[in-house]
């Protein structure tokens, strides 16, 4: 994490929906490392997936489509990193395949997430501790359903760079994370199996985020 990786091909940006097409004969990307700053999520390139054993059988995936990420980056002092997200839970998708019943509707209603009283998911963070050249766990405090639960993430810092004009004008970098709690600790019990069954969906829950932000625009950028 103290040292930026090499910048991304720009043969890769060029399936980007981020920029237009790149020639062959482009210039690849600046091996620049990302400036410190505060970063954004580019929400073009960002997922956060939720998994819950479904009855000893699978591990059933809910995604959610909007949420927010900023970061406050320092490439020359990762520990001193922080990160604040929320999450609409109303945009829960769990892509059922049937028309027999809104299932999606369900999920947001008032026996699971209720987001009516509940409207946002939050983390905030409170502390990083280094755990390789490129990972770290990030400790901070979950909020669910007006409940408030510690809550550590183990991130993977995929790299990053200041820029490439005019096809990425600012600064980018990438996270990897993943967490898991149980959600009865936010008073989500609805469906928990009864102990010694695996009948029901389980009170463990995990979480699957992957996040390109966004940050200083690359010097020049303007006059190009």
């Amino acid at each position: 994490m103290r040292r930026a990786i090499p910048a991304i091909a720009g043969a890769m940006l060029a399936l980007s929906p981020v920029a237009p097409a790149i020639s062959q004969d482009s210039v690849p990307p600046s091996e620049s490392p990302p400036p410190a700053g505060t970063y954004r999520l580019d929400t073009l390139h960002a997922s956060i997936i939720v998994h819950v054993n479904h009855m000893g059988f699978s591990r059933y995936p809910v995604r959610f489509t909007e949420f927010d990420i900023q970061m406050e980056f320092d490439p020359a002092a990762p520990e001193d990193m922080s990160v604040t997200a929320e999450i609409d839970p109303a945009s829960l998708e769990t892509h059922y395949p049937r028309d027999d019943v809104d299932f999606d509707a369900q999920l947001t209603g008032a026996q699971w997430l209720d987001v009516e009283n509940h409207p946002v998911i939050r983390f905030v963070s409170s502390d990083v501790t280094l755990t390789g050249e490129n990972t770290a766990q990030v400790a901070g405090t979950l909020s669910l359903m007006g409940i408030e639960q510690p809550l550590t993430l183990d991130v993977t810092y995929n790299g990053g760079y200041a820029g490439m004009v005019p096809y990425d004008p600012q600064a980018r970098i990438g996270f990897s994370a993943t967490a898991a709690f149980d959600r009865s600790a936010f008073g989500l019990v609805y469906g928990i199996p009864a102990e010694g069954s695996s009948f029901g969906v389980a009170d463990r829950v995990t979480v699957n985020i992957e996040a390109e932000l966004l940050g200083p625009a690359l010097a020049g950028a303007a006059e190009e």
